[in-house]
């Protein structure tokens, strides 16, 4: 399977490793000094490697992580949403591609990558932008190793990354009270702030609603797409994790939202007056319906998203359970929703023994 031979050159005597690889065919490794490095090598790369099903072609570390990046993208093709796609092609042209395109995969170390992070950091990339062109970097590599190109992608292991921060100190609850008179304020749209801050639906899956979504007999709707803005162009696809879900809708909201569905079952429920799917709203002052509704109800700036938190928030205050919040959400697993609203249970504990006392007083 594998033999080692001396030749010679102007400097003296070298010797080779001469093997199969794992396909059959013959190749060999040329340069060392002495017998002994050969066997060491032989014994490492060759005779264990082989055995243990973990050969890597010397050659193969000779590939470029830009070579790659081609391959790891028609990987993911029909997994990633389009939104995503743009995102990781963004950390690839941006991040990636200016410091590793041309790097061999087999010469990048862990320093390498350690100084990398470091340096987008002290240069002001936010946290989320860090981490993702780190795992732009970290899945290409990772490829490579499953593809056998390299031995180990160590070099992305260990490496110390920025923390994102939670969001939970920017985030906003109002009160049933707050998300009617907001909703008021809202003029044409205040049907659609409703629905967001009862029904806990993201904006893009709200956009996606269609009038056939709206089973008025089992008062849910049915999540099934959503229409996001990719670039300037908005496409539909699927809920995000791929979770489609049935909503319920509080029978007060859903008559109003009866009354309001067009006759043509494949209408979207909610779009701009002009037809066009709901465009992305800002919490800056003096731009947009969302930002003057916010001024006319008093409340604070913040982002339409905070009407999800607020559904989940008026949701757990009404005996929701952390497993009816996580179906009611979309989120793939209870333990998500918990990590997510930890703050909202907390809240509820202080009157678990309040609801206790009432159930018990008079027995005791």
């Amino acid at each position: 399977m594998a033999n080692i031979t001396a030749y010679e050159t102007a400097a003296g005597r070298r010797w080779e490793v001469r093997y199969r690889k794992p396909n059959g065919r013959s190749t060999r490794k040329r340069g060392f000094e002495r017998r002994r490095d050969a066997e060491a090598w032989m014994a490492e790369h060759v005779v264990t490697a082989i055995a243990t099903n973990s050969y890597v072609a010397p050659s193969a570390g000779a590939m470029t992580v830009g070579m790659l990046w081609g391959k790891y993208v028609a990987a993911h093709e029909g997994v990633w949403k389009p939104s995503h796609l743009r995102t990781q092609d963004s950390a690839w042209r941006v991040h990636v591609a200016p410091v590793f395109g041309e790097r061999r995969i087999a010469s990048i170390v862990p320093s390498d990558v350690q100084a990398w992070v470091s340096s987008m950091s002290s240069n002001g990339a936010s946290a989320s932008t860090v981490l993702r062109a780190f795992g732009v970097l970290k899945g290409i590599m990772e490829m490579a190793q499953r593809d056998r190109l390299i031995a180990h992608a160590d070099c992305v292991e260990h490496i110390q990354l920025p923390h994102k921060p939670s969001g939970k100190e920017d985030r906003h609850y109002l009160t049933p009270e707050q998300l009617v008179a907001l909703a008021a304020e809202s003029g044409s749209h205040g049907l659609l702030v409703l629905v967001l801050g009862l029904c806990g639906l993201r904006w893009g899956e709200a956009s996606g609603l269609r009038a056939r979504d709206v089973d008025v007999d089992k008062g849910v709707l049915h999540v099934r797409r959503t229409i996001t803005k990719v670039g300037t162009r908005y496409v539909e696809g699927v809920p995000k994790s791929w979770e489609r879900r049935d909503v319920p809708v509080p029978a007060s909201l859903l008559r109003r939202l009866q009354a309001a569905l067009p006759h043509d079952p494949d209408a979207l429920v909610f779009c701009e007056a002009d037809g066009h799917a709901l465009r992305q709203q800002s919490s800056s002052p003096a731009w947009g319906w969302w930002s003057r509704a916010l001024e006319r109800a008093g409340l604070e700036r913040m982002t339409c998203h905070d009407l999800r938190h607020t559904a989940a928030s008026i949701a757990v205050s009404s005996g929701a359970n952390v497993k009816a919040l996580q179906r009611m959400l979309g989120h793939k697993s209870a333990a998500m929703t918990l990590d997510v609203y930890a703050d909202l249970f907390d809240e509820d504990l202080l009157g678990v023994s309040t609801r206790v006392d009432e159930r018990v007083q008079s027995l005791l």
